[in-house]
């Protein structure tokens, strides 16, 4: 066992807790990811289906590939399969589309920065660029697509009844009333000529292959980046649903709730499903997830030292219930006695239903949100809490999340501020800033939804 996990102060247990999330991130390298599942020779390609499988592949002589990338780990992907694919084989330059802190040169590729989450205009020239280079891919030519998290909002592409500003406003209201992940995605493919299915279309009767690093629990293909190559079995009247469950369905821009309501009388073509003749060339590889950076922050802590528990590998709900379940799981822990430093992590991606005017991300909120907690419910001893988004983009903000301690709360107060009243305006990113406690890890090149890292030692 090392000594980390025994260090003689909580700025020694933070480290530890940086260390295991860096791990985290590491385990999502998408360049690396690519370099596991792609190779190619000067006549041949040759795809593993599965990671897990090495019998499982697909193999082929396209006289051209079309390369597309899309997403926060767009420049990464990219560059890697540029590597790998012979030059003489590209059809063309290639294009990617990523947010604007994670654009990077790459040889033979057009690369465009575009806004996330919200989208933008340069995030929709992008898309249409790509929509016209996979709309000219030809029978026998391979298209391969490389997805990875933040795609529905970097590659815009609304349906000609809608304008890019709806479909803006849209997505802002669906952030604010709290709807997650799916929910989003859900409305989004509805709205789009890309998402749910539609960028398969669109490659008739060329070959299609999606290397896909997911940022959604559970893997739910469909989800990533809003599922632009594979079936999509949700309908009009689940988007509908979406903002009438939320009770934000008036809120809704006029040319949005026409085009949804046209789609739900069945005068709007529905998103293909499966068995959907645009799905019979089209295959697909997960090549990175959330699920893997948990096992990779469990082994991290165990070399470190701790006793490893994973918490939860589906953390979803309010990001501040969320918090307070976790410190009062905690708590119990330590009023039962622990003997060794314990680390209890977990993998997921919580919400925020926007109350206040302030700024921050669901992690900023779950890290205040549990320092507030610590300090109500009672939770004593030397603790660590990290909450963090491994793209390295919590929110509208330019922090990855929170990385809080047993004198956060104190910290906060000094500088003249209530945290529990930043807490209630939505303000995490001001309360942690002022304590020197966000988490800073700049753009990762990645996107595997969040980790949380809850490290405790006995008090001596």
């Amino acid at each position: 066992m090392s000594n980390s996990a025994n260090p003689a102060s909580i700025d020694a247990i933070r480290k530890n807790a940086l260390n295991i999330f860096q791990a985290g991130i590491e385990a999502a390298n998408p360049y690396k990811a690519v370099k596991r599942c792609l190779t190619a020779g000067d006549h041949h390609i040759e795809i593993r289906l599965n990671l897990n499988d090495s019998n499982q592949k697909r193999l082929g002589r396209w006289p051209k590939v079309h390369l597309i990338a899309f997403g926060k780990a767009a420049c990464a992907m990219a560059r890697a399969a540029q590597e790998i694919i012979p030059a003489h084989l590209l059809a063309g330059r290639g294009i990617a589309v990523t947010n604007y802190e994670n654009v990077t040169a790459i040889d033979n590729f057009e690369v465009l920065g575009a806004s996330h989450p919200l989208p933008d205009a340069a995030g929709l020239k992008g898309a249409r660029l790509i929509a016209d280079q996979v709309r000219g891919a030809q029978k026998d030519e391979l298209v391969l697509v490389l997805v990875s998290g933040g795609g529905s909002a970097l590659i815009p592409y609304p349906v000609p009844s809608i304008m890019l500003e709806e479909k803006i406003a849209t997505t802002d209201l669906l952030l604010a009333c709290g709807a997650n992940i799916n929910q989003i995605n859900c409305v989004r493919k509805h709205l789009s000529l890309i998402k749910g299915g539609g960028l398969a279309k669109m490659a008739v009767p060329a070959d299609l292959h999606a290397l896909i690093l997911s940022d959604v629990l559970g893997d739910d293909l469909s989800a990533i980046a809003s599922g632009p190559t594979v079936p999509d079995d949700t309908t009009f009247a689940d988007a509908i649903d979406v903002f009438k469950s939320k009770g934000v369905w008036d809120k809704v821009p006029a040319n949005v709730r026409h085009h949804l309501e046209q789609g739900l009388q069945g005068n709007v073509s529905e998103t293909p499903k499966s068995g959907d003749k645009a799905f019979k060339h089209s295959t697909h590889t997960l090549i990175g997830s959330n699920a893997i950076s948990v096992s990779a922050i469990t082994k991290a802590s165990e070399d470190l030292g701790y006793k490893a528990t994973l918490y939860n590998d589906h953390l979803c709900g309010e990001a501040r219930d969320e918090a307070e379940k976790l410190v009062l799981h905690a708590k119990r822990l330590i009023d039962n006695g622990i003997t060794k430093p314990v680390a209890l992590l977990a993998g997921g991606e919580t919400t925020v239903t926007l109350k206040g005017t302030g700024r921050g991300g669901r992690n900023q909120e779950m890290a205040l949100a549990f320092a507030c907690a610590a300090e109500q419910h009672g939770l004593t001893g030397n603790w660590t809490f990290l909450s963090g988004g491994t793209d390295g983009r919590d929110g509208p903000t330019d922090a990855a999340g929170g990385l809080v301690d047993p004198d956060t709360i104190q910290r906060m107060r000094q500088t003249g501020i209530d945290p529990q009243a930043l807490l209630n305006n939505n303000d995490a990113y001001s309360a942690l800033k002022n304590a020197g406690d966000l988490l800073d890890t700049g753009a990762t090149g990645t996107n595997v939804a969040d980790l949380q890292v809850l490290l405790i030692h006995p008090q001596s």
